[in-house]
């Protein structure tokens, strides 16, 4: 593909949107658009570095808003859309909301791409539309999608759609399903986050069920180094998994940041588990590999940069934690812990 002028990102104040634009806007004189609804996850703080960037433009606005959307679309080369409600326990609590963003909002999206003849459509899935692993399994591009959570069926919807407009139409489309982010500005209702933040200020790690739940961590910088390549080099129609071989359980993860902050195992609570919790992900990146890509930081690397982040930008979560979002956290985590609340207001 030649080089983009102009790239659209939607949920880009996102953490991973976020992420990517800045790592954009450091390797290129690309110019980019930032087109997020900032519903609770979407945080303009993630980005006051480059606000003041002259090829930096933020624009409040709804996927699901075609007239927003095609004027947008008119501007840009390429499409990279991130926009998604992505956490799972909100999705099991309310799921309508997940399926108007991730299908009718994709929908939207494609359209306007294929009215404006855009060069390229990134589309970022999920590894999770593959339900999850059994054994050793490792999933491949082609196995089939089983989602089991009304997140997981969302984000398939969308990526669907993507694979029958390319079919009908011929828009040029690329799909990227990574694993489990982690990294700097990731909404701290996530995993991670979660437990970072909490044991610096001495409180819980709810961990669900038994904590023996599988994921592969992947850091940021690496998706966004992958999604990178796919936007250039990807090959239209294919859709790659982009997997860090990080795989570790939800319990080795909550003792891995204690020790890191040198906090006592028994801040871990146990609560009770979720419904349909998938046990493991795992996927293979081969065909991703192929096209030149590999992750540089392993568990120990990628764990160790996420907790210094989360250590030295306090004020940045503080803000979150101690507003608006209090009463949410406490309705999904307080009435299982015992004796006391998880979160300082």
């Amino acid at each position: 593909m030649a080089a983009p002028r102009t790239l659209l990102v939607t949920g880009g104040a996102g953490f991973i949107g976020s992420n990517f634009i800045r790592y954009m806007l450091a390797k290129y004189d690309y110019h980019v658009i930032n087109l997020d609804k900032l519903t609770y996850a979407g945080n303009l703080d993630n980005l006051r570095d480059v606000e003041g960037d002259p090829r930096y433009r933020f624009v409040r606005g709804d996927v699901c808003d075609s007239a927003v959307v095609t004027e947008l679309m008119a501007e840009a080369d390429a499409v990279i859309n991130f926009a998604a409600e992505s956490h799972v326990d909100r999705s099991i609590e309310d799921p309508g909301v997940f399926i108007q963003t991730q299908v009718y909002g994709t929908f939207v999206l494609l359209e306007a791409a294929r009215n404006a003849s855009i060069d390229r459509f990134l589309h970022i899935s999920t590894d999770e539309v593959y339900g999850h692993s059994l054994g050793d399994q490792r999933f491949t591009e082609d196995d089939p999608f089983k989602p089991r959570s009304p997140y997981a069926a969302a984000k398939a919807g969308g990526e669907l759609q993507c694979h029958a407009i390319k079919e009908t139409y011929g828009l040029p489309i690329v799909i990227a399903r990574p694993a489990n982010n982690i990294g700097p500005y990731q909404y701290p209702e996530k995993a991670i986050p979660l437990f970072v933040t909490n044991a610096l200020d001495d409180e819980p790690l709810p961990l669900y069920g038994e904590g023996l739940q599988v994921r592969d961590r992947l850091y940021v910088d690496d998706h966004c180094a992958a999604l990178d390549l796919l936007l250039h080099e990807g090959e239209i129609g294919e859709a790659y998994n982009i997997s860090a071989g990080n795989e570790r359980t939800n319990i080795d993860v909550a003792e891995t940041i204690l020790e890191m902050l040198e906090k006592p195992k028994s801040l871990i609570r146990f609560v009770e588990d979720r419904p349909g919790h998938d046990q493991r992900y795992a996927m293979s990146s081969k065909k991703l590999e192929a096209l030149g890509w590999s992750p540089q930081h392993d568990f120990e690397a990628a764990m160790e940069k996420t907790v210094a982040w989360y250590r030295d930008n306090r004020d940045w979560w503080k803000k979150i934690k101690s507003g608006e979002y209090r009463e949410y956290y406490e309705r999904m985590y307080g009435q299982r812990l015992a004796g006391s609340k998880p979160f300082k207001g």
